[in-house]
């Protein structure tokens, strides 16, 4: 009995599910955990890997900026990203009902919509890239503003992918200059 209510403890303080019923806490891992793969599933589905022969085509033709990091760095970022996405999502859905939780639970949701669109849009749609890009940073930073209102420790968890999307603004915005149509008027 003693090591079940020791693990529900450490549980209650990873999740931010005291006094929270088990039901909640796994019908909140299952929202945003799911929210969180769908992006995921989507980012691999359009990802420019040997899987995805037309994709890679297409981002290989691309004039990469010096920056741009290999492409087996993305395997190491974003899973652990996309964990803090979804234990900062958790961390909202059990804090108490409020207005600001609310708030916070609609931008995390909107955060991950940005980022399935972003990834789904693929290399030969820069320009919406680039703008789903510059979304998906103030979403994500107005998101950590009203998580920390809710939850700090939620607002830190996200604090790593608002740094990352900050780089990958700046590189979307490289890859869209260095590969625009110069378009002409008529």
């Amino acid at each position: 009995m003693q090591i079940a209510e020791s693990a529900r403890d450490a549980i209650d303080g990873f999740a931010n599910s005291k006094g929270r019923s088990t039901r909640h806490l796994l019908l909140g891992l299952g929202l945003t955990a799911g929210a969180v793969l769908a992006s995921a599933l989507i980012a691999r589905a359009n990802a420019p890997t040997a899987d995805n022969p037309e994709v890679k085509r297409q981002y290989d033709q691309l004039d990469k900026p010096p920056i741009t990091p290999p492409e087996r760095a993305f395997s190491v970022i974003w899973p652990p990203l996309f964990m803090a996405l979804t234990l900062s999502g958790l961390r909202i859905w059990n804090a108490p009902a409020s207005p600001a939780r609310t708030q916070a639970l609609t931008l995390w949701g909107v955060v991950q919509a940005l980022n399935a669109f972003w990834m789904a849009i693929g290399p030969r749609h820069l320009g919406g890239q680039l703008a789903t890009s510059v979304a998906s940073l103030g979403t994500s930073a107005v998101y950590a503003w009203r998580a920390r209102q809710v939850d700090g420790p939620a607002a830190g968890m996200v604090a790593p992918y608002v740094g990352w999307l900050g780089f990958a603004n700046v590189l979307t915005e490289e890859l869209w200059r260095r590969n625009r149509v110069n378009a002409t008027i008529h």
